[in-house]
């Protein structure tokens, strides 16, 4: 049988995920091997450094930078507030008096005898790492973080934004096509992932975070409305560090698409169920994609999916003109060449669309959706 790889979206109701947690910096790990985790457990901590404020004594004062140590008030190691005079002159009379004080709270960290400055550090910033994911901590690394396993259902979007959260999966509208208004946000969604399976306006999605979801997940988005809600264009740059509430997950893209039927019918099999999301996405070397965990219990069958890439019989989605967002299968994988209109060569897919239209497709132009 014809076989190729391509990028894909995958699309299952059971499959195995490994999530590694790791701390920023060199910290401590909580968890031993064997441990269950939730998704909102603290893992591991650590301490980030504080940021530096220099203070500039020898202008301050009027000194030479060797003379630094005849006029400090405080020593390094010494815990300063703001305001605290770090160093002063002492002259015969006191209206002369010149005072260097700390700008920030913080420790002394530094007293350069070549710049004449005196750093500070304010205090550290403490890092609490936590699960994301209900399941087992299958490998830990000292100091640095661990692994966690989970059986779940997984499904990946196309674009997200935003990090990371967890809530119960929540349904809203009748159905993947259905327009849902503002009005259709209720009270009760506030903490929960909620799911759209049509395009969401810019006034559906103020009402979400009116309302506090945690995540909103929709077939479709307008360019336009993202732009808008992030201030700025998106880019090609990794996503996912974004300060807005809800997370927003595009299973589809951009434009009135409604969400494809089999990632429509999985997150309605899983209502009221806890489900963690990331709108992480990376489209560049490295590809990340956002993505929507709902955790199985332990004694649930689960096998890890090998990703196959392009086969006869696999599930795609076109990804461009004139056909953008058309679902369909692999009839065919041609080995010969094709030429296109530009005369470019290229190896193509023969695919049946959903809607009984088949067609040949350059490879490049589809993504497998496995399932």
């Amino acid at each position: 049988m014809a076989h190729a790889y391509t990028p894909g979206l995958r699309v299952t109701a059971d499959t195995i995920i490994r999530k590694e947690r790791r701390l920023p910096i060199a910290g401590d790990v909580l968890l031993q091997e064997g441990a269950a985790v939730k998704a909102t457990d603290i893992v591991a901590k650590a301490q980030l450094p504080g940021n530096v404020a220099t203070l500039n004594v020898v202008n301050l004062l009027g000194i030479a930078a060797e003379e630094i140590d005849t006029f400090m008030l405080k020593k390094v190691g010494d815990v300063v507030a703001v305001g605290d005079e770090v160093a002063a002159t002492q002259p015969f009379f006191k209206w002369f008096r010149s005072v260097a004080a700390s700008p920030v709270a913080g420790t002394l960290e530094t007293v350069s005898r070549i710049t004449g400055q005196v750093i500070i550090r304010t205090a550290p910033r403490p890092v609490d790492l936590k699960g994301y994911i209900d399941g087992t901590v299958v490998a830990v690394r000292e100091n640095e973080g661990l692994t966690i396993e989970t059986p779940c259902a997984f499904i990946q979007g196309i674009l997200g934004i935003g990090g990371e959260v967890h809530g119960q999966i929540a349904m809203i509208g009748s159905g993947r096509d259905t327009v849902v208004t503002p009005a259709d946000i209720t009270d009760d969604l506030a903490g929960k992932v909620g799911v759209v399976g049509s395009r969401v306006s810019s006034d559906v999605y103020q009402r979400a975070s009116e309302v506090g979801l945690t995540a909103l997940i929709c077939g479709g988005f307008n360019d336009v409305d993202l732009r808008n809600l992030l201030g700025r264009d998106l880019g090609v740059a990794i996503t996912g560090h974004e300060d807005v509430s809800p997370i927003l997950i595009l299973t589809e893209g951009f434009g009135d698409i409604p969400m494809a039927e089999a990632t429509y019918a999985l997150l309605s099999a899983h209502a009221g169920q806890m489900a963690s999301a990331s709108g992480a996405t990376q489209i560049r070397a490295g590809v990340m994609r956002p993505e929507i965990i709902i955790p199985k219990p332990a004694a649930a069958s689960a096998n890890a999916v090998e990703s196959l890439g392009l086969c006869e019989g696999a599930r795609v989605r076109i990804i461009r003109e004139p056909l953008f967002g058309a679902l369909g299968k692999v009839k065919s994988l041609p080995t010969a060449l094709k030429s296109l209109e530009s005369e470019v060569k290229v190896r193509v897919a023969e695919i049946t669309c959903d809607n009984g239209q088949t067609v040949m497709i350059p490879r490049a132009n589809i993504e497998a959706i496995e399932s």
